[in-house]
């Protein structure tokens, strides 16, 4: 049976760069054009190279099975994908989409397929269905992407705008329920206009984008601060008018692999990846992503799976291409300005790069049986890149930004906030799991002399001061984006991201509870490295040595300085702090209970500390020499003696 061939044309009124986050959504392009969804018939233990994936679907009765290629494609002129089928009307289908600049920002965008009928039933079908109704749907459908980007501008697929055939007026809100949630999403704390349009958002968008709303994403389409919006999801899921999702996500595609709606649902251990064919363990810190879909009381939400991979899949991607054995490649894309990275399935590793104006105009990527072959220096935007797989073995080359977290809301940042942790304080663990965060930033502070404060002045109004320290810290904690965890006495451990968000949040506490009558004097330890998190009498607490020695630290501290870890010290925004504040430092060596060999450390004076009385001395250390240095004005050689 002869090979049949269609190729259409449209002149559409946008950039190729704007009509990409459309055209390329494959998944939202078939649900558009009419298409069922799809399944994945492929067994867990099956593996199949190259991210090649066995699918199914059904229509008008009739069962289409098929092996699907990977993806291809060149962000943002071309993609394309290979169908060979075992079951259905057809035996093979390739398709290519190319898009053209033309003058005035507009587009020429070229659409090919290819298909070998099974059949004189295939061959009907075929001539019908595609040669026929498809040129006509799809014209339809990317004519429509046309003037929604033209309307609204560039911007994410769905992002504050209707979506297609899916979204109906029955779906959308009344003016009435708009005002009525308005004012619960007020009175939980949500600023006005951030209300409004996420009410609106959730009465236009389409199911396909209400099925896993990103905050941070959705807030780089908006022009808002991704907290502030995070914030607002946050807080309109205590309202109802959201819920919670956790995402287990593919460090590798960064795709939606399972999902849960509560910690309590985590299991550790692994998640399997059809696509990639790895396994990954859950972890906060890189694989488990909150995500927001409405309640069914504001609107319910169907997003069934129409395509499984995909430009729009992996958006991280820019460049994916399958190269046969000895294959050279050369093509010219837009790369996105940043940190980028090189890797091709079954070869370790991958050569980073960083793209930038004023980079090389060439860049090669090539990998040997041994490895790959070393980049040097930053590339420009519209570089010539050279793939070239010089194995013996197929291989899928990929090019990608590597900051995943920069639109993720993981599990690890967002359960260290003190926001989440007071307005979901029983979303935890199920008893017994324990799921690791990565590095995080423990910190320990005690009152110094509050025995001697309940005796001076007895219990009630003692009792009294220590409960405004405690207000006082938990406040500065809560604006550094930490967490208070719990409190042991007059004790505080608090959790953060980042060790400068530490320091600030210790050392605002520091200044404004000397302002206090009497004045309290608060001792610090910080320590910054991974730890696990567990479920600890029904509240989300942190375990391990990471959470030990931190508490070691704070107790060395005399009240006039905070104790450091060298891994704090470590951090470069740490150190542009230190030497902002003018703070002093004194390495020393400490016998810590617990740990074998003495532990390096540093004590930071802060500024200010003068203020205190004489006699605060520093226990349970031995100097290390170092004697206490002024920090620089900026680096001279190594900052801090043994760094």
């Amino acid at each position: 049976m002869s090979t049949l061939y269609y190729q259409w044309s449209w002149l559409l009124p946008a950039s190729p760069e704007a009509l990409w986050p459309l055209v390329s959504d494959t998944n939202r392009f078939n649900r558009d054009v009419g298409l069922p969804p799809v399944e994945d018939v492929q067994a867990p233990d099956e593996l199949l190279e190259n991210a090649r994936r066995k699918l199914r679907l059904r229509i008008w009765g009739v069962t289409i099975e098929w092996e699907e290629r990977p993806f291809e494609w060149l962000r943002p002129w071309k993609f394309g994908v290979v169908r060979r089928y075992a079951r259905g009307p057809l035996r093979e289908m390739r398709v290519q989409a190319i898009l053209e600049e033309r003058d005035r920002g507009r587009t020429l965008l070229r659409y090919a397929v290819a298909v070998e009928p099974r059949g004189v039933l295939g061959m009907v079908a075929a001539r019908f269905q595609i040669g026929i109704v498809s040129r006509i749907v799809f014209g339809r459908v990317f004519r429509r992407y046309a003037a929604e980007v033209t309307r609204r501008g560039e911007g994410m697929p769905g992002a504050d705008r209707p979506g297609g055939p899916s979204s109906s007026v029955a779906a959308r809100l009344s003016k009435r329920r708009q005002g009525h949630f308005r004012n619960v999403l007020i009175a939980q704390g949500v600023p006005a206009e951030v209300a409004e349009r996420l009410l609106r958002y959730l009465s236009e968008a389409d199911d396909l984008s209400l099925a896993r709303i990103r905050p941070y994403a959705l807030a780089r389409v908006w022009g808002l601060p991704g907290r502030e919006l995070l914030s607002a999801c946050l807080r309109a899921t205590r309202a109802g008018v959201l819920r919670l999702q956790w995402d287990l996500i593919c460090p590798r595609c960064l795709g939606s692999k399972d999902r849960v709606r509560s910690l309590r649902e985590l299991r550790s251990g692994t998640v399997h990846c059809a696509t990639c064919q790895v396994a990954f363990p859950v972890h906060f810190a890189d694989s488990v992503e909150l995500s927001f879909a409405p309640t069914d009381r504001i609107r319910q939400v169907r997003a069934p799976v129409f395509c499984v991979a995909g430009p729009q899949i992996s958006p991280h991607v820019e460049v994916q291409q399958l190269l046969a054995p000895g294959e050279r490649r050369q093509l010219t894309s837009i790369l996105t300005a940043g940190r980028h990275r090189a890797r091709a399935w079954g070869v370790p590793g991958g050569p980073t790069f960083v793209v930038e104006a004023g980079g090389s105009e060439l860049i090669e990527l090539v990998v040997h049986e041994d490895g790959w072959q070393p980049v040097s220096g930053p590339v420009a935007p519209r570089a010539l890149l050279v793939l070239a797989n010089q194995t013996n073995r197929e291989r899928l080359f990929n090019v990608e930004r590597t900051p995943w977290a920069d639109e993720a809301v993981t599990a690890a940042e967002v359960t260290a906030l003190q926001e989440f942790r007071d307005l979901f304080s029983r979303e935890v663990l199920e008893a017994g799991e324990f799921v690791g965060v990565g590095s995080v930033t423990v910190a320990f502070t005690d009152l110094r002399g509050s025995t001697r404060l309940y005796r001076e002045i007895g219990d009630a109004p003692a009792f009294g001061i220590v409960m405004a320290h405690f207000e006082r810290l938990e406040s500065a904690v809560a604006q550094h984006h930490g967490s208070v965890v719990k409190t042991i006495g007059d004790a505080v451990m608090a959790v953060f991201r980042r060790p400068s968000d530490a320091l600030r949040a210790l050392r605002c506490a520091w200044t404004e509870l000397l302002e206090l009558d009497p004045p309290l004097i608060l001792k610090v330890g910080l320590h910054h490295a991974p730890c696990i998190a567990v479920n600890l009498n029904e509240r989300l607490d942190y375990f391990g040595t990471t959470v030990n020695l931190a508490a070691r630290l704070g107790d060395l501290s005399t009240g006039a300085d905070a104790v450091l870890s060298e891994a704090v010290l470590q951090d470069p925004e740490v150190r542009r702090l230190l030497r902002q504040w003018g703070a002093s430092i004194e390495w020393f060596e400490a016998e810590v209970r617990g740990f074998e060999r003495p532990l390096r450390c540093a004590r930071i004076r802060w500024p200010g500390a003068d203020r205190l009385a004489t006699g605060l001395a520093a226990p349970g250390d031995r100097s290390g020499g170092d004697g206490t240095d002024r920090l620089p004005d900026r680096p001279n050689g190594r900052l801090y003696p043994g760094l």
